[in-house]
């Protein structure tokens, strides 16, 4: 199991791939203050990011500062056993509004409930998880495994980051 600076790391991480930002943009665009070395060493682990600092790069991202922690907890403990991260599906919001099938109008205003819930910053892409695959399959009458194809086909699917 990974330690928890390497939790946050990926977490840090996620958050500036989601955000399109490099290691050099992150640093340029902070006006240095985020330097790039420093940043990857957060987000391998090899170092540990104080609350103050953590607190400074939740505002840069422009993300809530729980939302660079790691998830806690027994629904973590649950997926971290069941080993249900290869289930959680990466859609492009993007390529979703673009699309006018019925079915993709379902999924946006369903998406569009979990973003509200998780005060989503993003807009382009959103990762949904486990549980949230086995709702939308019972809604389009789907096994979990149908509805991933579904969204291939529709061009839905992204790969996850992490």
């Amino acid at each position: 199991m990974a330690s928890y600076a390497e939790q946050v790391g990926e977490r840090l991480r996620n958050i500036r791939l989601q955000k399109g930002l490099s290691l050099h943009d992150v640093e340029e665009r902070s006006t240095k203050e985020f330097k790039a070395s420093v940043l990857g060493a957060y987000e391998r682990g090899e170092r540990s990011i104080s609350v103050p600092r953590l607190q400074r790069l939740a505002i840069f991202y422009g993300v809530p500062v729980d939302h660079l922690l790691p998830r806690m907890g027994p629904e973590a403990t649950e997926a971290a056993a069941a080993g249900s991260g290869d289930e959680a599906v990466c859609i492009d919001l993007e390529a979703l509004e673009a699309r006018s099938e019925p079915e993709a109008r379902t999924l946006n205003r369903y998406l569009a409930l979990i973003q509200t819930q998780r005060g989503d910053f993003n807009g382009k892409v959103l990762t949904i998880r486990r549980d949230d695959v086995r709702v939308l399959a019972a809604i389009f009458d789907q096994s979990p495994g149908g509805l991933i194809e579904r969204l291939d086909d529709l061009g839905l699917r992204r790969p996850s980051f992490g």
